[in-house]
């Protein structure tokens, strides 16, 4: 029976040969993991159901990032509970603030994440892995639960939608352009409880960074799932953060999709999202005149070495609008020490840029870039709701790093070319 590559990690997974959309499966789960808003919550299920010791502790993460450093007394008791359970279970895998990052950034960074393997995490953009050609979803923090001490969940085999990518891509275009345009094109639930599977010679032309940026925006158009089939540019990846095995799966040609989308990539020009969702996105051309307060370049979709470099490039010899502040946001501390060593943290701070340890922060509007009523912001972040950033009468505009680099720079929302 021809399937997709999800279809054959999930058969694997529960014992199957085979597996098809809409079956209940039980499939055992590579790794699991939580943050510092959903993990304690996970933790208290888990205490209630009377659970001695988690399933394996070299496979369940708990990762402190979205309000580190602790921004206040009722953070910094979230941590602490995480802190001691990890040091109850005897976890093998719990970093500390200057030793992580952001969990979508850094947990393939170190080389958790691998392809072929059943992931989940109690955070939405934990789609993010499927750039490794993983099976990777986000579940509620009760689901977390269960994983960490059974280590398989029940699951819905989704149905797979294609998304067939041709054509050179225009300067200053990546990865995460073209998943805006995606949703865009199907709307934020056009793609609703099915596995986004992506490809074509665009897309094996994507660095791995901006592979990763398509992935973690899956769930923005109400993807379960979204995945890359692995390439050689995948293993080249993989071999260069860890040793250890994993195994690889493809599409057979002859897989069913529930639909089939080929996009020419040369057409499609660095996108924006305008409020409040991400399928709100529109060529950079058509934008018009939106002067912006804030830039956000970071996060765990465009938080990565290709994002800072971008930025750097373009704020190279550059300074800031004065009516412009920027938060740069690493995803990871090793990326912060290599935009130390490659000179892009001192162009970035030349510029102007407030250069931040590395944190979800200012993405789900918590701190470290919180927007005031009527304030506007270009951000390189995945998520553009009401609210998101701030007080709700506050407007997020989401972009690539080279888009919102230049925008800082001018005061408005311009094509990065405009600066030459």
């Amino acid at each position: 029976m021809p399937q997709t590559i999800t279809e054959k990690i999930l058969a694997a997974h529960s014992g199957n040969d085979s597996v098809s959309p809409g079956q209940l499966i039980e499939a055992s789960v590579d790794l699991a993991f939580g943050n510092d808003i959903t993990a304690p919550i996970a933790i208290e299920r888990f205490k209630e159901a009377g659970i001695g010791k988690v399933f394996d502790r070299d496979k369940v993460l708990i990762i402190p990032d979205h309000f580190t450093p602790n921004k206040d007394i009722k953070t910094a008791e979230q941590t602490k509970m995480m802190r001691e359970f990890a040091k109850e279970q005897g976890l093998t895998n719990y970093f500390e603030v200057g030793r992580i990052g952001i969990e979508h950034v850094f947990i393939h960074e170190q080389g958790f994440a691998l392809p072929g393997m059943v992931i989940v995490g109690a955070d939405s953009h934990t789609c993010t892995y499927g750039a490794l050609g993983a099976f990777s979803t986000g579940v509620g923090s009760t689901d977390l639960a269960a994983a960490m001490a059974l280590g398989k969940l029940w699951f819905k085999v989704p149905e797979s939608m294609l998304f067939n990518f041709s054509g050179k891509l225009q300067e200053y275009v990546y990865g995460k352009d073209l998943v805006l345009y995606t949703i865009g094109q199907i709307g934020v639930s056009g793609a609703l409880y099915r596995a986004m599977e992506f490809t074509g010679s665009t897309i094996a032309e994507l660095s791995m960074d901006s592979r990763f940026s398509i992935c973690n925006m899956a769930i923005e158009a109400g993807g379960k799932s979204g995945i890359i089939a692995p390439d050689k540019k995948t293993e080249e990846y993989v071999k260069g953060v860890t040793d250890k095995p994993y195994k690889v799966y493809s599409s057979d040609k002859d897989a069913e999709y529930v639909e089939k989308i080929d996009y020419d990539a040369s057409k499609i020009e660095p996108q924006v999202a305008f409020p409040s969702l991400p399928e709100n996105s529109k060529p950079i051309s058509e934008v018009g005149n939106i002067e912006i307060d804030q830039a956000v370049i970071g996060s765990c979709t465009n938080g990565r070495m290709e994002d800072m470099r971008t930025a750097a490039a373009i704020f190279r010899g550059k300074k800031l609008h004065p009516n412009v502040r920027c938060v740069i946001l690493p995803g990871t501390q090793q990326i912060y020490l290599q935009c130390i060593e490659e000179g892009i943290a001192k162009i970035l701070v030349e510029a102007g840029c407030s250069f931040s340890t590395p944190t979800c922060g200012p993405c789900l509007g918590g701190h470290m870039g919180v927007l005031a009523a009527g304030e506007k912001a270009i951000s390189t972040t995945n998520r553009n709701f009401v609210g998101r950033m701030g007080d709700p009468k506050s407007e997020v505009y989401l972009s690539n790093p080279a888009v919102a680099a230049a925008s800082a720079i001018a005061g408005k929302i311009i094509p990065p070319k405009e600066l030459k």
